[in-house]
Parts: structure tokens; C-alpha cells; sequence
């Protein structure tokens, strides 16, 4: 089975991917192209699934991803960094050619990014809390700083847990009201009593356009719902899994 590349129109020209969790040789709950090393999966299948990876976006390219912790924070990467001593953030920006940066997900948000007059591009990871602390704004002023031009940053959102499949509670809603009342709006009625269907992909988009991103490829695929083709961290749990599987979005600035 090949890997499953999603690419964007938005990044056409550039060696990006969104992968899926098909083509790798995990087994069992990780079955398939799981490159999570924070996993409890084989350690060497992870290492192949992660080569695959890279064959399959950006033959020949160094892979760099960082340790991510939920922050809303951006570095700069000027060369290739040892997997066990990968630098506690949450987006990625460079404009060296021969590195292929990359963030890890299961339902949080990949984002993409690009200026290709500039050579730069960025790769962010956007769970909740990252997403409402700024992760995407602190992506594009990396990016603005290594010389890329906020009005020629184009961006991809790809495949994420959707709004109806992600149930929170008024007090989740209530986190994203206190900072904007109008934040109201990604939220709907629940199928329970005092919980809300978040739409956490167009919030994304809302705060990439905020930011002045003018344009926004929203891939509209969710994780938990397509289960033969993503991992999904909410579907293992309620299946009361022991652990799930990372699926990998990358992005070379050559």
C-alpha cells in the first residue's frame, strides 16, 4: 500500500504533504504509517514509517520535527536536529533548502505555510490550547522575521477533527468566549446537555485570516470520522485503546 499524500492547491510547486496513516508497516492499534516517537509503537517500525515518510514528499530531505507540548511556540530551523534532543515547540519555520520540517497530529490541526518568493515556509501543530494561545500568529512572525512578506504567506489547514466529532463541555466553550465573545460562533448545540460541537478547523482559518493570511486552503477531512485513513487520539480513546498512532504534515522550503 503506497503512502497517502494530501497536497493543497494552495502550496502547489512546493514538496508539502498532509499524510495519512496508510503505506506504513506499523501493526496492531498503530497499524499503518505511524511516526510518533512519543508512541509505545515499535521503535525501529516508527524510524521506517518516518523514512517513508520522507521518500514519499521530499526524496533526499532532512526531516526536523519538534517535541510538541501544546505551546504557542515558533522556532527557526537552520539545520538538522538529533531525534532525542528535539526542541520543546510546536511550529517549525526555515528557508533552508534540504530540510523538510514537519509537525505530528491525531486530530489537533496541521497547518502549512509558504512565501515562495522568499524561500520560506513554516509547519505548525495546533491543538486547542496552542490554537487560542497564538501558535499560528507566532508562526507567521517567524516567518515575517526570516524575511517572508505577511501579504504573500499562503496557507494550508489540513485533515483535523471536525465539529461533528468534537463534543466539549460549556466550560471548554467558555475558555474561547473570555478571550473573544464573538468565538461564540465556532461553537454549536451538542447532542448533550451543556456541551458543544467546536468547529476548531475554522477557528483555525478565522485566526490565520485575523493575522492577514489572504488566502487559506481549509482541506475540510476529519480524523476521527475516516478511520482507515487517519489516526485519531478522541476515536482510540473511546474505544478505550491503549495508545494511537501520530500521522506526520510536512513541508521543504526547496
Amino acid at each position: 500500500m503506497t503512502v497517502d499524500v494530501v497536497r493543497s492547491a494552495q502550496l502547489d510547486g512546493i514538496r508539502h504533504g498532509f499524510l495519512g496513516r496508510s503505506g506504513g508497516v506499523s501493526t496492531g492499534i498503530y497499524a499503518g504509517l505511524n511516526v510518533g516517537l512519543g508512541s509505545d509503537d515499535d521503535r525501529e517500525a516508527i524510524l521506517e514509517n518516518r523514512r517513508r515518510a520522507v521518500a514519499a514528499v521530499a526524496p533526499g530531505a532532512k526531516l526536523v520535527t519538534p517535541h510538541q507540548v501544546h505551546s504557542a511556540t515558533a522556532i527557526t530551523v537552520t539545520e538538522p536536529f538529533p531525534d532525542d534532543a528535539r526542541p520543546h515547540a510546536d511550529a517549525l519555520v526555515t528557508d533552508r533548502p534540504g530540510l523538510l520540517i514537519g509537525i505530528l497530529t491525531a486530530d489537533c490541526v496541521p497547518v502549512l505555510f509558504a512565501d515562495r518568493a522568499a524561500g520560506i515556509v513554516g509547519a505548525t501543530h495546533a491543538g486547542w490550547k496552542g490554537a487560542l494561545g497564538g501558535v499560528t500568529d507566532a508562526t507567521l512572525d517567524a516567518m515575517v522575521a526570516l524575511g517572508a512578506d505577511r501579504t504573500r504567506i499562503v496557507a494550508a489547514i489540513g485533515p483535523c477533527i471536525a465539529r461533528a466529532s468534537y463534543e466539549v463541555d460549556t466550560s471548554f466553550r467558555d475558555r474561547f468566549t473570555a478571550h473573544d465573545p464573538e468565538n461564540e460562533r465556532f461553537f454549536r448545540e451538542g447532542r448533550r446537555d451543556d456541551h458543544h460541537q467546536f468547529d476548531i478547523e475554522s477557528y483555525v482559518a478565522h485566526r490565520l485570516a485575523t493575522a492577514g493570511v489572504t488566502r487559506i486552503d481549509a482541506l475540510g477531512l476529519d480524523t476521527y470520522a475516516l478511520a482507515n485513513r487517519f489516526y485519531s487520539y478522541r476515536r482510540a480513546t473511546h474505544r478505550a485503546e491503549p495508545g494511537y498512532g501520530r500521522q506526520m504534515s510536512v513541508i521543504a522550503a526547496d
